[in-house]
């Protein structure tokens, strides 16, 4: 059943490589088993992909391109595509900003931020989501999400800033070690050069002004200069453009980040809850 379902769900890349790469098995006379063989795969495995019951895995492509690409570059152009196929349909246009951005500055609210998740904390996430995924579906996610951290490390690197709500810091998902592990590689991140993590505290309301309680949004600059804001609502992703709204949510941004603690407060609070036991 799960087979039957990536079938239809499979985009038009999987689709693309499918029939580039069948055409290219033939073409070099290698069967279903041989392919299979030479690239660490059961010949089962090169069927479901040409027939995408299971599509090709970011793995599979770079083998492929090694044995049968034939110089030509099409599995390793391929791979951004099938990474981005993989995205649920709401964050595809954002992704692809996301990936060119100058400057992405994200406030949430519920959960750690899909570009900072470890493997572990992303797949126990997505596994307890509803409504349930495959198996197939929740490590394709997992693929494509930790795929998105590569950003950290590209030239020239994006500014990041990230702010969280406290009581993100102390929800655990699938164990309380997978949050730990979690929150020992948020301060890593958050001493990269180009990142800048804070955090809400849980007791800001006392202080008589929260400016986060409209919810978590993300502000990126593209490398053209365009701001743009993106929010997510219950499976509904929005992208807004327009100026006057932009500034608006921009300056409420600014405001949350002035009630955070200090990038340096911050990192010693995370710091202390990864060393926390339950």
């Amino acid at each position: 059943m799960a087979r039957s379902v990536n079938k239809v769900e499979a985009g038009g890349t999987a689709h693309l490589v499918a029939a580039l790469a069948k055409a290219l098995r033939e073409q070099q006379k290698l069967t279903q088993d041989q392919l299979g063989k030479q690239i660490g795969y059961t010949g089962s495995a090169i069927s479901a992909m040409e027939t995408c019951a299971q599509p090709a895995s970011d793995t599979m492509l770079v083998k492929l391109e090694e044995v049968i690409g034939g110089g030509l570059g099409v599995f390793e152009k391929a791979r951004k595509f099938v990474l981005l196929d993989k995205y649920p349909a709401r964050f595809r246009d954002f992704s692809k900003l996301e990936a060119g951005a100058v400057t992405i500055s994200s406030y949430v609210t519920l959960v750690i931020d899909g570009l900072f998740q470890t493997e572990a904390y992303a797949r126990a996430l997505i596994s307890g989501s509803y409504p349930p995924v495959s198996e197939q579906k929740r490590e394709e996610l997992v693929e494509a999400r930790l795929a998105r951290r590569a950003l950290f490390d590209r030239e020239p690197a994006p500014m990041v800033e990230l702010i969280l709500e406290e009581a993100v810091l102390r929800r655990p998902f699938g164990s309380w070690e997978v949050l730990r592990g979690q929150l020992r590689s948020l301060t890593e991140d958050a001493q990269r050069d180009n990142v800048c993590v804070q955090v809400l505290p849980l007791d800001r309301g006392l202080r008589g002004t929260y400016a986060g309680d409209r919810g978590a949004m993300k502000l990126v600059v593209t490398k053209d200069h365009d701001h743009v804001v993106y929010l997510e609502v219950e499976d509904q992703g929005i992208l807004i453009s327009d100026a006057a709204e932009v500034a608006q949510l921009a300056h409420r941004y600014a405001k949350i980040r002035a009630q955070a603690l200090s990038p340096d407060d911050s990192l010693s609070l995370i710091e202390r809850l990864a060393g926390e036991k339950q």
